[in-house]
Order: C-alpha cells, then structure tokens, then sequence
C-alpha cells in the first residue's frame, strides 16, 4: 500500500515536538465512515525489548463484519529514537510502515493500540500513523495520557468525554458491562462519535476491539520469536 513520504526520522526529541505542533494541523477530525464502505479493518501494535534495543511490530487485517483474520505481518527491526513520553510515535511507526508495505490488503479502517488527539500537541501515535498512510485511523488505548476524565456507566457502550484545557480530545467507551474503558481518540479522517462507535462495533467479546487485541497478541509472539532467535545457540 502507498506511503507518504512526509519528513525524516532522523530527529532530536526537541525536533520530533516541533514536527509533531506542525503535523497536527494536517489531521482530519471528520468522517463518518459507513459500514457499506468497510470491507477490510487493520489494528496494529509494537512490542519492545527494551534491552535489546529491538522491536518486533504487528499488522493484523480483519475482514468485516466477520472479523475473520485475512491477513498478517511482523516486522523486526532496532528502535532508534529514545524512548520519551509523548513521542512514542517515533519509535514504533518506522516499524510499523515496514509491515504495511508487505500488505497485500489495503484496510478500509485501521486501529492502532495507542492515542491520537488525546496527546499534549494533540498528535499521538494513531494520528502520525494515520496521516503517513491516509487511513481513516482510530487510537484505541489502555490506559489515560493526559485529560480529566468523567465518569460513565458500566454497561457497555456507556461512555465520557475525555477533557483537556476545556476541548473535548477523546473519550472513555465501556466495551464491556462493567470492565474498564478503553480511552478513544480520533487518529485522521474520521470523527470522535464514528470512532466510539466502530471501536463498539469490533469490541465483541473482549475488553479490547478485535483489531487491536489480535494485533497486541501477534506483536508479543513476534518479540518472543525475536529473542529466542538472538538467544539461541550460537
């Protein structure tokens, strides 16, 4: 699948901050996406050892709305950049953009285990993902970054604002009666209420959509794969 090609990876974190305040502007936060349109829906995912200096990344491509895996790929590659909070984009996307090239799917949709605009220069890992590829992309996330949240039932598919300085940036989803939500920000070309509910939509039997909890589950596989290779024997 196509690329852009849209700045170098070889930055400080002061220049990786500055890249992400001028890229944020370029991120479209509309879109309804219909299910009509939707035949295929990715989730992607990194997994990091951090002593090794080493990443192993994971594509998974669901078809829809069976969420039958169609496809797969992992990717092993060294994480360069550092690792510093709010910038993590910059250490898994370049792993990430290798394993999209090998698609043979091109994915309608795509969830990424992180955030979006939920981010202090509102330009998460789903939105740098997202606008590289052109992707209606959603961030799916475990746990807050940064925002207040409010509080919401505990049936599924109650939800919350998630606020930051006064602006909506995401939203707390229950996905299932009484666990813990997920926290859903838009990634690029879709809006917060289509992310809601596609992130519902995929969410079926687990806490997280299928999307990202495949793509979470292949990515570890792939790191053990990874450090057994470099620990073998000799």
């Amino acid at each position: 699948m196509k690329i852009r090609q849209l700045h170098p990876w070889d930055l400080s974190p002061r220049e990786a901050m500055r890249l992400q305040r001028e890229l944020a502007s370029r991120v479209v936060r509309r879109g309804e996406l219909p299910a009509s349109k939707v035949r295929f829906v990715a989730g992607a995912d990194v997994a990091f050892d951090r002593p090794s200096g080493r990443a192993a990344g994971a594509v998974v491509v669901l078809a829809y709305p069976s969420l039958e895996v169609v496809e797969e790929t992992t990717v092993e590659a060294p994480t360069p950049f550092p690792y510093v909070p709010g910038l993590l984009s910059f250490r898994e996307t370049p792993v990430l953009l290798d394993a999209f090239a090998r698609l043979r799917h091109t994915p309608d949709l795509l969830m990424v285990d992180g955030h979006g605009y939920a981010h202090p220069r509102r330009f998460g890992f789903a939105c740098h993902l997202g606008l590289l590829l052109d992707l209606p992309t959603i961030g799916v996330a475990k746990s807050r970054l940064i925002g207040s949240e409010r509080r919401l039932g505990a049936r599924r598919g109650a939800r919350a604002d998630l606020v930051d300085q006064g602006e909506v940036i995401g939203a707390l989803v229950r996905t299932r009666d009484g666990v813990r939500p997920v926290y859903v920000s838009v990634g690029h070309r879709i809006s917060l209420a289509s992310a809601e509910r596609w992130v519902l939509a995929c969410a079926t039997r687990y806490r997280l959509p299928e999307p990202t909890r495949l793509a979470d589950r292949l990515s570890r596989v792939a790191k053990r794969r990874m450090l057994d290779v470099s620990t073998g024997p000799q």
